[in-house]
């Protein structure tokens, strides 16, 4: 499976568009990027046990910044505040919501 993309599209604040260099195209809201966070305020570091509640993540949320961070992810500032998480793009690849 391909991790590479191609383009990242922020179409509107509540949605990143992820086009991959396989042909594959991810949809990802901003509500579900919130719910996969992985940073440690998020996840528990020693553990891997996801301490944020998913289900407190309004489906409405918006994202007003994303930002590449080297060549393995990115960063979102979503509108609860939240700005810590690095999503890499294997980690999204894995939860491309279009995929079951």
């Amino acid at each position: 499976m391909s991790a590479r993309p191609r383009t990242i599209t922020k179409s509107d604040p509540s949605r990143i568009v992820i086009e991959w260099d396989d042909g594959e195209r991810s949809v990802y809201t901003a509500a579900r990027l919130r719910e996969l966070c992985p940073c440690a305020r998020c996840v528990d570091e020693a553990t891997g046990r996801r301490i944020h509640d998913p289900r407190s993540v309004p489906a409405e949320l918006t994202q007003s910044e994303t930002r590449l961070v080297g060549n393995y992810g990115i960063a979102l500032r979503f509108s609860d505040g939240h700005d810590t998480g690095i999503f890499p793009f294997t980690m999204l690849r894995e939860n491309d919501p279009g995929v079951r």
